[in-house]
């Protein structure tokens, strides 16, 4: 049955986390059957809170309610169904109903999406920044009707706690940089612009193998993507730059096996989403702590870049927000909204921003 995005998530919100709610007859179990999957794997939060939450309270949930419904899950992790590349088609697609999407790949697809990675250096807070593009997705059409397009309805956005550098020589300061090659996946390459250095895109699983072999020096990445992969291994300077979190993509679902699912169904997914984006982010921070005193205990070297280094740094980028701003804008989408919103919506959220990219 059809029912408008609004009406779902108006009822979703009245459901509450506990769920109690049963307007639904008795029936007959009804079994439907799900596939979930990711490139990556159950060890990245990101993954892992759809294995250990998403997928074991649908049907406590959907007890709760009194519905008849019961999801038989198949769970396919770790690129085993398709690669970091293919996140976005393989929804699209129907090779998993629900999975990770990785918008950060998908800037001329996505481009919306994107929209905190075009503002380094924001916050350091993901849970806040992973409410905020939910309530944008749920208030700015705009951005459901990117999901749209491909064929996806959005559940839950995913993010990643701030980024540091890893490195095979330590990093100091912007001249330290210069030089040398850095994996990076999607839009992150353009945080290296006027520092000398660039980017080298890939997916997180094959940072550890462009490193070893010398094509990198190292990775922009967070410590929850470093310690899981032992990028540290090849990489042991952990260079606290704190460029800031990120919102990487979601957890989606494909747009016509949504379609064909009952209403009670549809509403436990939508407040899932919105619990998997809370509890991931708020493991984020966690792990973060937890990962680098292990990696410190394993051999690594933590290294803090000072605050005036980081000012260097965002100062010398060059207007990376106005820049995206206007190259959406002129394919006809509503960039400046966009950014518009989510730095007001930060910025009353507490964020204190290194650089003021609202201008």
């Amino acid at each position: 049955m059809e029912i408008s995005r609004r009406k779902i998530l108006k009822t979703a919100g009245a459901v509450g986390a506990s769920t109690f709610f049963t307007p639904y007859i008795a029936r007959a179990a009804n079994k439907i059957k799900l596939t979930i999957a990711s490139s990556h794997p159950t060890a990245v939060p990101w993954v892992g809170t759809m294995h250990d939450y998403v997928v074991p309270r649908t049907n406590e949930r959907l007890k709760k309610m009194g519905s008849d419904i019961e999801v038989s899950w198949t769970e396919s992790y770790g690129g085993a169904l398709y690669k970091y590349d293919k996140t976005l088609e393989a929804v699209e697609q129907g090779i998993t109903d629900i999975g990770w999407v990785g918008t950060l790949w998908e800037e001329s697809k996505m481009p919306l999406q994107n929209v905190s990675y075009y503002a380094p250096f924001v916050s350091d807070d993901m849970p806040t920044m992973l409410r905020v593009m939910n309530e944008m997705h749920r208030d700015m059409d705009s951005l459901g009707d990117a999901w749209s397009k491909q064929n996806q309805v959005y559940l839950g956005a995913s993010g990643i706690e701030t980024y540091n550098i890893i490195s095979k020589e330590p990093i100091n300061s912007i001249a330290d940089l210069k030089g040398k090659k850095f994996a990076t996946a999607g839009a992150v390459s353009a945080w290296l612009q006027n520092t000398g250095a660039v980017g080298v895109n890939q997916g997180l699983p094959g940072f550890y193998n462009l490193i070893k072999t010398g094509v990198v020096d190292g990775a922009v990445i967070s410590n929850t993507g470093t310690f899981p992969f032992k990028l540290y291994e090849v990489a042991p300077y952990i260079n606290q730059v704190k460029l800031g979190c990120q919102v990487t993509g979601a957890m989606a679902i494909n747009r016509k096996r949504w379609d064909k699912l009952p209403e009670e169904l549809q509403i436990v997914l939508r407040k899932l989403g919105e619990d998997y984006s809370d509890i991931h982010g708020k493991m984020l921070l966690g792990l973060a702590s937890k990962f680098e005193g292990l990696m410190s205990k394993s051999g690594a070297t933590i290294n803090p870049m000072s605050d005036d280094a980081r000012l260097e740094w965002a100062n010398s980028l060059p207007d990376l927000a106005g820049g995206w701003r206007k190259f959406n804008s002129d394919k006809g989408l509503p960039a400046k909204e966009v950014m518009d919103t989510f730095l007001k919506k930060m910025k009353e959220a507490g964020s204190k921003s290194m650089r003021d990219w609202s201008v």
